[in-house]
């Protein structure tokens, strides 16, 4: 089985990048195959044009969709789970995330008339800067699980699921401390993305 991998991450030198490929290694060690668009490093442009914006908000269902969008449409179709992996800005996903869900999750796809398959399972790994504690007590973990899950995954995954990688800023005792258990629990992840057990 395969799963399409939207990693968004500026910089190679992150705890992001190494959960990614932590994860990676789950997955293929379980017999899988992946896919994976590198937001940054393709250098997907996040930005709707006004054509995108109009033939969206009018409802037109018609064939001009950007070659770029077609592709990342393409590599969902040809999948059987798709995984999300970036770290949390502001609350939220790096806005060229933000901007792949704007254009990609178009009408005609991901809605109205639907051409996206219904995927066997959505995973989120996020890494945060803050504890889980923090993120609870403000409220902010429930926002991003709303935004992920309730909004953009909606009804487009069989099952989804949220997970966060708390305390990974480079200032606290925490990352340091929980880094390998935390590349465990992503590596985890991939192995027993299709059901597999260690």
């Amino acid at each position: 089985m395969r799963v399409f991998i939207v990693y968004c991450h500026p910089s190679e030198d992150s705890f992001t990048r190494n959960m990614r490929d932590a994860f990676i290694n789950g997955v293929t060690d379980s017999g899988n195959e992946y896919i994976m668009s590198d937001l940054y490093k393709m250098g997907f442009d996040p930005v709707m044009t006004e054509q995108e914006y109009l033939r969206d908000a009018n409802y037109r269902n018609t064939p001009e969709v950007a070659a770029d969008v077609l592709a990342e449409q393409e590599k969902i179709n040809s999948s059987d789970a798709i995984a999300f992996i970036y770290p949390v800005f502001w609350t939220e996903a790096p806005a060229r995330l933000v901007g792949w869900f704007d254009r990609v999750w178009s009408y005609g796809f991901a809605y109205g008339d639907k051409t996206m398959k219904v995927l066997d399972k959505a995973v989120i790994l996020c890494s945060a800067g803050n504890p889980l504690e923090r993120l609870e007590e403000f409220g902010l973990l429930d926002s991003m699980k709303r935004v992920m899950l309730g909004d953009r995954l909606f009804g487009r995954a069989k099952e989804a699921e949220f997970i966060v990688f708390d305390g990974t800023s480079r200032e606290k005792e925490q990352r340091e401390k929980n880094w390998d258990m935390n590349l465990q629990k992503a590596y985890e992840e991939g192995l027993n993305l299709f059901g597999q057990k260690d």
